[in-house]
């Protein structure tokens, strides 16, 4: 995994590894989309300027989401608050899982065949903490379980504090009053809304408005896939703080008719360094990242991937002409050695949010100024080509972000469409 090194006060800018003007003509000679214009010094963000950084299911780019491993890598991140999803057991237990039901993330097939597609919520307290979630991340987390909501406060402090999504609460019914009693009655909790390190979230309006009745002083932002109308936001403003949406759909007018209700803006879910400046650059106030560590560094001026100095992610093509796993030029991943190194990439990873993973096969060395078009579906393999042969599509034709690690888990870029 990567180095854990804490974010030093302050340290002199480091500019961010670019592609020289050779190779990108080269990409576009090869088919490749555009390549992105060199980036400049990162910018120095005063604390008082700069976005809230939270990172998103703790820190879902490093470990496993919703984990108490990725809730402490964003502290050792030192970002802002950590975001988790809550959910309640069959016997009322609130525990902290994003997804509807079991299958993705855990060993549900071995511990319960058959449960696979159950929803989660059907499962007893008991039942959670046989299930298993890190091994679905990396074999590196084997043995990590479901977390109880008051491990997100355990792991919490002055410094990081917690995003607390109500997930499903149709799926949850009371779920509510769970957390405003957790909030009010947990000593770790109240400590933590004591010094402002606490806010509440949702997608469901009516559940809200429920929880902004029970914890009226506790901050409640609203989360919505594309900002609404003045009128809309009007309404929102009368129960919540702050309203949050997809930074893929957010303009400048958007940005507008948030704040002219009064709302802060956020936008989930920013995964790399250009979109985070497109966010700063449209004024939002809250930053939710699958990779905390890498924005903080990047906010103080670090290198946000110190160990991705040759190989990274020049682009991914989500959306081909045709159908995505044709052969031969269907959707792929395309990486670049713009270092001086000869670098040996097999056994590289590529993984997106959703645990998806493409491979680079054994034998693929890149010479600097050298590119590889990494492809989910059938080909034939060439010096520049690899093909994983899959038969389900990875990348989303709307936009997606995809993570480069080595062979042994060092993280090495991320990139976003």
């Amino acid at each position: 995994m990567q180095d854990r090194t804490d974010i030093p006060q302050t340290a002199a800018p480091i500019p961010r590894r670019t592609v020289t003007t050779a190779l990108a003509g080269a990409a576009l000679a090869g088919g490749l989309h555009a390549a992105p214009a060199a980036s400049a010094a990162p910018t120095r963000h005063r604390d008082a300027d700069r976005p809230l950084i939270i990172g998103h299911r703790g820190a879902a780019g490093t470990a496993p989401e919703n984990s108490v491993s990725a809730f402490r890598d964003a502290v050792r991140a030192k970002a802002d608050h950590f975001e988790i999803d809550v959910q309640l057991s069959a016997d009322g237990v609130p525990f902290l899982f994003h997804d509807s039901t079991p299958a993705r993330t855990t060993n549900v097939a071995e511990v319960f065949p058959g449960r696979e597609k159950d929803p989660i919520t059907s499962f007893t307290w008991a039942e959670l903490q046989r299930l298993e979630i890190g091994s679905a991340y990396s074999d590196e987390f084997a043995g990590e379980r479901i977390p109880h909501l008051g491990d997100a406060a355990r792991v919490a402090n002055r410094n990081t504090g917690v995003f607390i999504e109500i997930k499903d609460p149709a799926g949850s019914p009371g779920i509510e009053q769970v957390v405003a009693d957790a909030l009010e009655q947990d000593p770790r909790w109240q400590r933590l809304v004591a010094a402002g390190k606490v806010e509440v979230l949702g997608f469901d309006s009516a559940s809200n408005r429920r929880f902004a009745e029970l914890a009226p002083d506790v901050p409640l932002q609203e989360l919505r896939g594309t900002v609404p109308m003045a009128a809309e936001l009007a309404e929102i403003a009368t129960y919540a703080d702050s309203f949050g949406t997809s930074y893929r759909t957010l303009d400048a007018a958007g940005v507008e008719r948030v704040t002219a209700a009064g709302l802060e803006i956020g936008v989930y879910t920013v995964n790399s360094v250009e979109k985070y400046e497109q966010m700063v650059a449209l004024g939002v106030q809250r930053v939710t990242t699958d990779f905390p560590l890498e924005l903080m560094r990047h906010v103080h001026g670090l290198d946000p991937f110190p160990h991705g100095r040759d190989v990274r992610i020049l682009d991914s093509v989500n959306n081909v002409p045709g159908a995505d796993l044709q052969p031969e030029t269907g959707e792929h991943v395309v990486l670049v050695n713009d270092g001086r190194h000869t670098v040996d990439v097999s056994g590289y990873v590529l993984r997106d949010a959703a645990y998806n993973t493409l491979t680079v096969g054994e034998g693929y060395v890149l010479r600097p100024g050298a590119v590889l078009r990494v492809y989910t579906g059938p080909g034939t393999d060439t010096e520049d080509a690899y093909y994983n042969g899959g038969e389900k599509n990875v990348l989303n034709n709307g936009g997606d972000s995809v993570a480069l690690f080595t062979a042994d888990g060092r993280l090495l870029d991320a990139f976003a469409n």
